[in-house]
């Protein structure tokens, strides 16, 4: 079975022809559980988002905040599995029929296999990976699986991306590529920044790909700063830290449709 990517590219496209920037959300499989998180998924589609990233919790997440470390310790301690990642891949795409991908770190891969890593992806519906710390120049093990599976690849650059290194990045990715509106962790933050907007410029003066901005967006106005200058706004901690603020399983994932919601009328205000 292929996977995806196109899925996942004529996503893009119709956000991109109706004026607007696409609405990326991100939750880590297994959080609350791994029959939470999916309901999780399916709340944040049912609210407006067009895709989502499943995150495939890791013991030593470098690029993630205090907020996704926490629902990624209490989906480990659940004992969450690859095998339940590729279950909620799959269980999201088939009640929802829109792009589900997979942001993961590459050591579980490696230790996986990527053979049977990218063919599980696919047969579960996946769209592609998120491969944050994969560097380009070691990634074609990787591209080949992920190419003959038909899953996107996305790379993530930094405003500390020279425009020559942004070139070699984006010349061998595919999807979209994932802009780190900032140096540091993930997490909610008062202002996104002018940085982003400039990575923005710069990623787009050497690709096609539509360029997604993730890392600081918690709310509405924050969605449609973005929007203005993005193809696409990520939001991951915003929806984790209001299922962990929530009361009981039934509150989060009102919580998480509401937060969706109102990112998706953001974006839909650039």
């Amino acid at each position: 079975m292929s996977g995806n990517v196109t899925l996942l590219d004529t996503t893009l496209a119709a956000a991109k022809a109706e004026d607007r920037a696409a609405l990326i959300a991100y939750l880590p499989a297994g959080f609350p559980t791994v029959d939470g998180g999916i309901a999780a998924v399916k709340a944040v589609f049912e609210g407006g988002a067009d895709i989502v990233e499943i995150g495939l919790p890791h013991s030593d997440p470098v690029l993630d905040g205090p907020v996704i470390q926490t629902a990624d310790d209490i989906a480990l301690k659940g004992g969450v599995k690859i095998a339940d990642v590729m279950r909620t891949v799959r269980e999201a795409y088939e009640a929802t029929g829109k792009p589900v991908l997979v942001m993961t770190y590459w050591n579980p891969i490696d230790r996986y296999g990527v053979e049977r890593f990218t063919a599980e992806l696919a047969e579960a519906g996946g769209a592609g990976c998120i491969l944050p710390d994969l560097p380009v120049q070691e990634s074609a093990l990787w591209r080949e699986h992920a190419e003959k599976h038909g899953l996107a690849t996305v790379f993530v650059v930094a405003p500390s991306s020279k425009d020559q290194r942004l070139a070699e990045i984006t010349a061998v990715g595919s999807g979209f590529v994932y802009a780190a509106s900032l140096m540091g962790v993930t997490g909610t933050r008062v202002s996104v920044g002018a940085q982003a907007r400039d990575l923005v410029v710069r990623t787009r003066a050497t690709t096609d790909l539509p360029v997604c901005v993730g890392l600081g967006v918690s709310d509405a106005a924050q969605a449609a700063e973005v929007a203005g200058f993005a193809d696409g706004v990520i939001v991951g901690s915003a929806f984790v830290k209001r299922m962990l603020d929530a009361p009981d399983a039934a509150s989060g994932l009102v919580a998480v449709r509401e937060l969706a919601a109102e990112l998706a009328a953001g974006v839909r205000k650039r």
